[in-house]
C-alpha cells in the first residue's frame, strides 16, 4: 500500500523521498479498515486540509462523527491538524481545526508475518478498499461525456508475467519509482493537468491443481 498524501497540496505534486514505513501495529490497522476513516483520508489526500464539518459535507457524514475518526486517525498519524493557510482564504475561521494528509510510503507487512488476527483485518480493509476503487472507475466511466477529451482516460491492462519472488519486489519498486518520477511541484504542473488515481495489483496464478482440485 504506498501511500503519499501531500501535506496542503495533493499528493500527486510531491516527491516521495522518506524510506518506506511497514505498519506493524494491529491497532493503527483495525483504525484505518474503518470504511469512513478510509473515505476520509483519501478525500483529505486528493483535496487538500479539510475542517470535520467540510469533510462531513462532503461525504454526508455526521459531524460529530468525523471529528472522532479524525482523532483516531491522528492518533497513528495517518492525519494532522494544520493552519488551514493552503486553504482558500474566504475558508479559513479563526480557531477552526484543519487536518491534512500526513505524507509517507506506507507498507503492510507480508501476508506471511501477519498474525490470524491481523489477516482478518487487512482482508476487510482490502476487501471495501477494492470494492471501492472498482466502484469508482465503473461509475465515473459511464458518466464521462463524450465530448471530453478526458473520457479516453481510463487505461488499463491486464497481462502476465513470469517472475521469481526476488524479480517481483523488484518489478514493484519499479514501479513505485515510476510513479515517483511523474510527480512534480504544483508551479511545474501545466494547467491542464489532472489528479488520476494509480492503483497496482498483482497476484500468482493457480496452478493446474489449485485451478481444478478435481
Amino acid at each position: 500500500m504506498p501511500q503519499e498524501p501531500g501535506p496542503g497540496e495533493r499528493p500527486e505534486v510531491e516527491r516521495a523521498s522518506a524510506a518506506p514505513v511497514e505498519l506493524g501495529d494491529l491497532a493503527a490497522l483495525k483504525a484505518l479498515a474503518q470504511p469512513r476513516r478510509q473515505r476520509m483520508l483519501e478525500h483529505l489526500t486528493l483535496h487538500g486540509p479539510a475542517t470535520s464539518a467540510s469533510l462531513a459535507r462532503a461525504l454526508g457524514l455526521n459531524t460529530g462523527s468525523t471529528s472522532y475518526h479524525l482523532r483516531e486517525l491522528a492518533r497513528y498519524g495517518f492525519v494532522e491538524e494544520t493552519d488551514g493557510q493552503s486553504a482558500a482564504p474566504s475558508q479559513a475561521r479563526p480557531r477552526e481545526r484543519w487536518w491534512r494528509a500526513v505524507p509517507g510510503d506506507r507498507r503492510f507487512p507480508p501476508r506471511s508475518r501477519q498474525s490470524p488476527e491481523m489477516r482478518q483485518v487487512m482482508d476487510e480493509l482490502n476487501h471495501y478498499a477494492y470494492a471501492a476503487d472498482l466502484e469508482l472507475f465503473e461509475r465515473l466511466q459511464r458518466e464521462a461525456d463524450d465530448g471530453d477529451p478526458w473520457a479516453d482516460a481510463f487505461p488499463y491492462s491486464r497481462g502476465t508475467i513470469r517472475l521469481t519472488l526476488p524479480e517481483l519486489r523488484e518489478f514493484f519498486e519499479e514501479y513505485i519509482a515510476l510513479l515517483n518520477r511523474y510527480k512534480r511541484p504544483e508551479s511545474e504542473t501545466p494547467p491542464d493537468a489532472r489528479t488520476l488515481l494509480t492503483r497496482f495489483l498483482a497476484f500468482p496464478a493457480p496452478t493446474a491443481r489449485e485451478a481444478d482440485p478435481s
